[in-house]
């Protein structure tokens, strides 16, 4: 799994895409004793699952591998393994042409966006898409078209592929329709993820995935995780025959599948078991004001200061260490303004309406020698340096979050730009009893499901998947907020907060037992502690 940078640096210094163990494993788990396979490795690199095939003696009926890159293809003809054939050619092309099928599909399908593929590259992955009954979009990224043209690839009765793919597959919203092809095209799915990173010098997280079709009508999948690599060979092979969590074709993200039966059935039902609604019911979520230019547009008061700004600066929070509390209070905003803290938002009118004869006009000339109005989102506007979309919302959802997200009250009515989320009540949601409402185990459970993680434990919800966490919410909650707010302004452990929340939020007002309420904490707990554990 490589960036297309990352990728060049590689293939430069000749060393292998994957790990040894990993390309062993695979090609174990793949050919589990069968010894007449025909074998594709769609992006074969310099090798290493070819090597592993001839270090270990595997057999098999052919094998053929193709690579993009005319060097990486000569290195992997001199590895000289017996019936096979080498095709330097872009995989896209390959599969949109050839006649030939597989039983066994193994790799590790380059990690490169649409905007790096030629034209015809993007013209030969539509294509592919064309052929599977899906959408191609230019979000689309190449291991997607690559598990997509290979799983076509495989004969009819029967087949298994076994890649290396980034974890955003489990996630991320343009892997959705991939995430249900392979959940119908395939009857057993098998995850292996690593607490340490296998590639750590991109700081992208992934996983092995496992799928076998056999034409019947049951689709199950199952997660395993392990410490690193080297904990493959401890592996039953046997094991894998079999997972048995249902798929469930409802789910538009498979984090899901990290937990255990119970943990999956309990987060289906509990919705509808006690008629709790999403956030998303309570309240809209918005992105916070995109600037076109942060560093110019949020400035602290030594800038508005210097340039006599006072008439256009506005108080805004941007960052979540200037939140230390639930509720964003002026207070809290003139201690940020009072520090070196960007505290203000620029916001200038257009040039008719400009006063001439402040700082104004001289900060703007010093944006424009900076080339600030030459960016995309400043250049299309008619005015560059004047922002759009400025609304001061309700409430506060920070955008990226470390051990937790926060739901904020924007009592300081301060703007926010699109490091954190603004929130807009509906009418006749309360602010205190929807704010408090959010701190308890479930909805901190559906953050960690509803939200995708990234390098360094790094938690990061959209709009869309914030007004997807369930929210418990009942008016009577209000009461919660003053406690709330000064157990995380005194950095309580939020545990110990939701040891008091929960009684109150899920077992007085929604009759929640013990054992549930214990029950969503784990799962929080367990998603969280995963997450968190890649930034050790």
């Amino acid at each position: 799994m490589k960036l297309i940078t990352e990728a060049t640096s590689e293939k430069l210094r000749g060393g292998f895409y994957t790990p040894q163990p990993i390309a062993e494993f695979i090609l174990r788990w793949g050919l589990n004793g069968s010894d007449n396979y025909d074998i594709l490795e769609p992006s074969c690199g310099d090798g290493i699952f070819l090597s592993e095939i001839k270090k270990h003696g595997l057999k098999y009926n052919s094998v053929t591998a193709v690579e993009f890159d005319e060097a990486e293809a000569d290195k992997a003809r001199e590895i000289l393994l017996k019936n096979t054939q080498i095709i330097n050619d872009d995989f896209h092309a390959y599969c949109n042409n050839t006649l030939q099928k597989f039983d066994l599909i193994v790799g590790n399908p380059p990690y490169i966006r649409y905007q790096f593929f030629n034209r015809e590259q993007q013209i030969e992955a539509g294509d592919i898409f064309i052929k599977a009954g899906l959408t191609y979009s230019k979000l689309t990224n190449a291991w997607v078209s690559f598990v997509v043209g290979s799983s076509l690839l495989l004969k009819e009765k029967g087949g298994k592929i076994g890649f290396v793919l980034p974890a955003e597959i489990l996630q991320v919203s343009f892997a959705k329709q991939l995430r249900t092809f392979i959940a119908s095209f395939y009857n057993k799915i098998n995850i292996i993820s690593f607490e340490k990173l296998i590639f750590p010098d991109i700081q992208q997280e992934v996983v092995l995935f496992l799928c076998e079709k056999n034409n019947s009508d049951e689709h199950n999948i199952e997660h395993i995780e392990l410490k690193d690599a080297a904990e493959l060979k401890s592996i039953d092979i046997s094991k894998l025959r079999s997972p048995k969590k249902k798929v469930d074709f409802k789910s538009s993200k498979w984090t899901f599948y990290f937990l255990e039966q119970e943990e999956i059935d309990f987060l289906e039902q509990i919705s509808s078991k006690y008629n709790i609604s999403t956030l998303g019911t309570y309240a809209n979520v918005e992105v916070g004001i995109t600037t076109g230019s942060n560093d110019f547009f949020t400035v602290p008061l030594t800038t508005v200061e210097k340039y006599d700004l006072a008439n256009y600066a506005r108080p805004m929070v941007g960052r979540s260490v200037q939140v230390n509390s639930v509720i964003f209070t002026e207070d809290d905003w003139q201690k940020n303004k009072a520090s070196t803290a960007k505290a203000h938002l620029l916001v200038f009118p257009n040039k008719e309406n400009l006063n001439q004869k402040n700082g104004a006009v001289k900060y703007i000339a010093e944006g424009e020698r900076l080339g600030i109005n030459n960016g995309y989102k400043c250049g299309i506007r008619n005015d560059w340096f004047v922002v759009p979309s400025l609304k001061i919302s309700d409430a506060l959802f920070i955008r990226r979050n470390y051990l937790y997200p926060k739901l904020i009250i924007n009592e300081a009515k301060a703007y926010t730009t699109d490091t954190m989320h603004r929130v807009f009540l509906k009418s006749g949601t309360d602010l205190n009893a929807f704010t408090a409402s959010y701190y308890n185990s479930l909805s901190l459970a559906f953050t960690e499901v509803s939200g995708r993680s990234h390098g360094g434990g790094v938690l990061e919800l959209m709009p869309n998947e914030t007004e997807k966490i369930l929210l418990p919410y009942n008016i009577e909650n209000a009461t919660l907020i003053p406690e709330i707010d000064n157990l995380i302004r005194n950095k309580v452990n939020i545990e110990d907060i939701l040891k008091k929340t929960n009684q109150v939020i899920l077992k007085q007002h929604y009759g929640m037992t013990d054992r549930e309420i214990q029950l969503a904490h784990n799962i929080w707990k367990k998603l969280s502690f995963r997450r968190l554990n890649r930034s050790k």
